[in-house]
């Protein structure tokens, strides 16, 4: 059985590829987080996110898929705005 990512590793995994992105994060009462990214330098915010449940990533696969549709969710977004390339 694979090790259940826990928060910490979750919240590095995004804050890594999201830069130069900021990511700020907040829980909620059922446990589910809520992430917020923004531009740090002029703190415009370009995606909030609710609901993201730790539980159901299990994996570094899991995570990795999330954060695909976290990339593609802000290049929607962003209308070109940051490039996040790798």
């Amino acid at each position: 059985m694979p090790a259940v990512i826990t928060q910490a590793q979750l919240r590095s995994y995004i804050e890594q590829r999201l830069a130069p992105l900021a990511c700020s994060f907040s829980q909620a009462g059922d446990g589910t987080l809520t992430l917020r990214v923004f531009e740090p330098q002029s703190g415009r915010v370009d995606l909030v996110v609710t609901g993201l449940g730790v539980k159901a990533l299990q994996s570094e696969a899991d995570v990795l898929r999330m954060i695909d549709e976290l990339l593609y969710e802000l290049d929607s977004n962003s209308l070109g705005q940051v490039d996040l390339a790798p």
